[in-house]
């Protein structure tokens, strides 16, 4: 039979495996008839009247473009996607052909945004966007992909006469004085000409339809790549409130000043954007329900925890921790009294500090009472976790949270809620869906309890690295690496997903 740890790794690449570009468009999208054609979406249909265009932003975008004109044909006439620089070479050398353009393709690629920040070639695929968008009659439609991570990065266009480096400059400075990335986005769109849905606008009156692959908690389709397609519920009012906040008003550039005292005070009104449509075709909740079909072929009891797991690696590890010890408890016929009881206020006050946003932890514990008792069970969750650097060593945040698991369910087992720990076979996995996890080739990495007694007879010490933050070398050296999980690029990216195993033994 297959072990623990197998089972985890393909849930994890099932779960990549959908939201991959070319399968998740494929799924999302077909053209159907000769005759007047009709481009369908998701059960939405679109008449194809005249000519079609495609434009896109971000991380996965190439790979979407890749099928999107596979499945277009002859009837798409022009695209151009901007792309993060190196982007094609390193497909090419992931062997990733599937994701490449073929060579006679319709649609241009401008790579930029160097390091993940707008820069002169990031301005010249906007530049070329906007000049396509605006070209277009009420007769085309234009499929607009758009794939969060780097999506906003990659499409800079200040409203003139601000430039570039103007507006890169306010956005530094508010960042050094605190400004959350909420505020830094509404002063973004607020002096863009195609977020916060500029390029919609410009689009019209052609029919703009638009492919999301969501890197957000959430999927809110205004914060996306900064919503270019979407209505912005952000007038400049909330931009000037933000500079003064942060004591700005008064010494802003001249071109600034000018946009925002001739911007119009109140946000565009919804009926300017009925020739949009928005449609997410990827995001973490549908790479976790296609794990948990996969996991039910399996054999597990499986329940999904939440799509938006966030905060800190350390209580999140906490929270998994005391979930497991509330399963094994329930193998033993010990989850109805005073060991369970001690384990769920753990688990309340845990939920609350975290703040997850819809996690109806009642409603979870409430399933996990009803699952059949001998069935092995499956826990999946997923968002993006953060990390509290302290030390100088290598790793991501998925690596840093299995090793704290290792250490929290081996912590665990000395307590008497934990002690029947050792009645069950358990496995954690966490990976980011991207295939990259930190500044590592790994995309995360799995555990068990026994992994700190296992590494302490290979002479490491798994607390000292996690105060190094050094996960990435723990699990390079331990067991030849066999703990490391490495994918390779997959060109997707819907945040991290977390599978925990239990059988009982």
């Amino acid at each position: 039979s297959m072990s623990l740890c197998e089972h985890a790794l393909s849930l994890f690449r099932s779960a990549v495996g959908t939201v991959r570009p070319a399968p998740m468009l494929k799924k999302a999208m077909k053209l159907q008839g000769d005759g007047c054609p009709q481009l369908l979406v998701k059960g939405r249909a679109f008449p194809v009247k005249r000519d079609l265009y495609l434009v896109g932003f971000g991380k996965a975008v190439l790979g979407m473009a890749a099928a999107a004109e596979e499945i277009l044909g002859d009837h798409l006439v022009r695209g151009i996607v901007n792309v993060p620089l190196g982007m094609q070479e390193s497909l090419q050398r992931a062997g990733m052909q599937e994701m490449l353009l073929k060579p006679r393709s319709k649609i241009q690629v401008i790579e930029g945004a160097k390091n993940n920040l707008p820069d002169p070639e990031a301005l010249k695929g906007a530049v070329a966007i906007q000049e396509l968008a605006e070209g277009l009659t009420a007769d085309d439609l234009l499929l607009v992909l758009i794939s969060g991570r780097g999506g906003s990065a990659l499409l800079p266009a200040p409203i003139p006469p601000i430039l570039l480096k103007e507006k890169e400059k306010l956005t530094k400075i508010l960042a050094s004085r605190g400004a959350a990335i909420q505020e830094l986005n509404i002063v973004r769109k607020t002096l863009s000409l195609l977020k916060g849905g500029g390029l919609a606008r410009l689009a019209y009156p052609a029919q703009v339809v638009s492919l999301i692959l969501s890197d957000v908690i959430g999927d809110p389709l205004d914060i996306i790549a900064s919503g270019p397609t979407v209505a912005s519920s952000h007038s400049v009012q909330d931009c000037l409130q933000i500079l003064a906040k942060y004591n700005l008003l008064h010494n802003l550039p001249k071109s600034v000043e000018m946009v925002l005292s001739s911007s119009p005070t109140k946000p565009a009104a919804s009926e300017d954007y009925s020739h949009v449509c928005n449609i997410i075709i990827g995001s973490n909740t549908l790479a976790l329900d296609e794990a948990k079909h996969q996991a039910e072929g399996l054999g597990y009891a499986t329940l999904i925890l939440s799509a938006a797991i966030c905060g800190e690696v350390s209580h999140v590890a906490a929270l998994y921790c005391q979930l497991i010890q509330l399963v094994c408890l329930g193998f033993a016929s010990l989850r109805e009294g005073p060991l369970g009881d001690e384990v769920r206020q753990n688990l309340l006050q845990l939920v609350s500090e975290l703040e997850i946003p819809g996690l109806n932890l009642a409603e979870f514990l409430q399933a996990l009472q009803g699952l059949e008792r001998e069935r092995p069970v499956c826990i999946l969750a997923g968002g993006e976790t953060t990390v509290q650097l302290q030390g100088t060593g290598k790793g991501g945040r998925n690596q840093e949270l299995a090793l704290r698991m290792g250490l929290g369910l081996h912590r665990a087992q000395a307590t008497e809620t934990g002690s029947f720990l050792g009645r069950c076979e358990i496995v954690f996995l966490s990976g980011g869906t991207d295939g990259q996890d930190g500044p590592t080739e790994a995309a995360g990495a799995f555990c068990s309890p026994e992994l700190v007694d296992e590494a302490l007879q290979e002479g490491l010490d798994v607390e000292a690295f996690l105060s190094n933050n050094d996960s990435y070398t723990f699990f390079s050296q331990f067991r030849g690496g066999h703990h490391l999980l490495v994918t390779g690029l997959t060109g997707t990216n819907v945040m991290d997903i977390q599978a925990i195993l239990i059988r009982a033994t």
